[in-house]
């Protein structure tokens, strides 16, 4: 049994990959008998909380503290309290281990906190922060990089999410001897059978005798949602919905309009739990044509595989994409709409091909992407660092 406390970005119910994956595993290790909560960033500013006392909250029997926070700068929390809660819950909670999950700016402060560092720490690396789409962020990381080689040199074990991905970042080659690879996962029962009134609400949504191709993620600029949309003006007897918010929302609003494309492609913006199961449920595709190593695992690909979904998904150069969909889906160039409209009218015409992918789909993510089987890969880390 583990004492672990997670130090993360956001939690649910902000609505992320990395954010279901970590409340995932820490309900996967309750269950395994550790003791476990989590520090993160509250992603609804609320100024009334700036002299809120340090207290936990219980998310489906976890413990959870979230950090006032005041808005987001190049997509890092603003938290000035963050330093405080943190070294408050470290002496409230006594964890044994630290596990780190980053990119986080507010990691950082455990390069100064006593108690953070006196006991070891596990660092969870979700993704390379460097951008080739983002220039304010490239430049930027120039004063965050010194304070991330300092985490990783201080770390005891770095988790690197695949294969590929530990291969192709620069920033962890110094310590390649002390990576290892777990795949991040998800729990089958946070994505249960759709109940029988959100998959009626989804029906009703889909236009009767179109395939149905279905893309989820936040609308941000290296998700390739308009690569997809223009693709879906060269495709026949298909419609795409598109879920997710966030800055782009009006751009992608203006160029469907503009492609004449209303009839075929929808933005739903954000869905609740039970909708966005049922239309997992009931699509026959689901696509995404992300366009840098930002997407670097692409957790949104498991809850595909869940639900026996055949994938399309772009090839990213030093991403896990390739490695996470292996079987289970077909790969296209990045950035290319003519490439991705021809490899989506492939799966539209086979309906052999979509039933041979997801079926490959959910083998594959029974047998690596459980969360059952990640917490107890995760419980087997730990106790290397606990017995070095």
């Amino acid at each position: 049994m583990f004492r672990i406390l997670h130090l993360g970005k956001y939690f649910p119910p902000f609505a992320g990959g990395i954010e279901n994956f970590l409340a995932d595993l820490m309900f996967a290790q309750v269950e395994q008998g550790d003791i476990v909560s989590a520090i993160v960033h509250d992603h609804q500013p609320q100024f009334s909380r700036f002299l809120a006392p340090v207290q936990a909250e219980m998310w489906h029997h976890q413990m959870v503290y979230r950090t006032p926070s005041y808005g987001r700068l190049l997509y890092a929390p603003v938290s000035p309290h963050f330093p405080f809660w943190f070294n408050r819950v470290l002496q409230i909670f006594q964890p044994q281990l630290l596990h780190l999950h980053l990119p986080n700016t507010s990691a950082f402060f455990a390069l100064w906190l006593t108690r953070a560092k006196q006991i070891p720490w596990v660092i969870h690396w979700h993704s390379d922060v460097v951008s080739e789409l983002n220039q304010a962020l490239s430049i930027a990381y120039k004063f965050y990089r010194p304070f991330e080689y300092q985490l990783l040199a201080n770390a005891h074990t770095i988790i690197a999410t695949s294969p590929p991905y530990l291969a192709s970042s620069t920033a962890l080659q110094p310590w390649r001897e002390k990576c290892q690879v777990i795949p991040l996962g998800i729990a089958q029962s946070r994505l249960p059978t759709s109940a029988p009134q959100a998959k009626h609400w989804a029906e009703q949504q889909w236009i009767k005798g179109k395939i149905r191709i279905l893309t989820v993620g936040r609308l941000t600029y290296y998700k390739g949602h308009e690569v997809l949309i223009r693709a879906m003006a060269q495709v026949h007897d298909a419609q795409l919905f598109i879920v997710g918010s966030g800055e782009v929302r009006q751009y992608l609003e203006n160029l469907i309009v503009a492609l004449n494309l209303s009839h075929k492609v929808r933005l739903l913006g954000y869905c609740k739990d039970a909708e966005l199961t049922a239309l997992f449920a009931t699509c026959d595709v689901f696509c995404l044509a992300s366009l840098e190593r930002t997407e670097a695992f692409g957790v949104v690909f498991l809850e595909a595989m869940r639900y026996g979904k055949p994938i399309v998904a772009t090839m990213i150069p030093g991403s896990g994409v390739s490695w996470v969909i292996k079987e289970t889906g077909l790969l296209v160039p990045l950035q290319d709409s003519s490439a991705l409209a021809k490899i989506l009218q492939q799966m539209i015409d086979n309906p052999k091909l979509r039933i041979r992918l997801g079926k490959a789909g959910r083998l594959r993510f029974e047998q690596v992407f459980d969360i059952k089987k990640v917490a107890e890969k995760m419980s087997s880390l730990y106790k290397q660092v606990f017995n070095s």
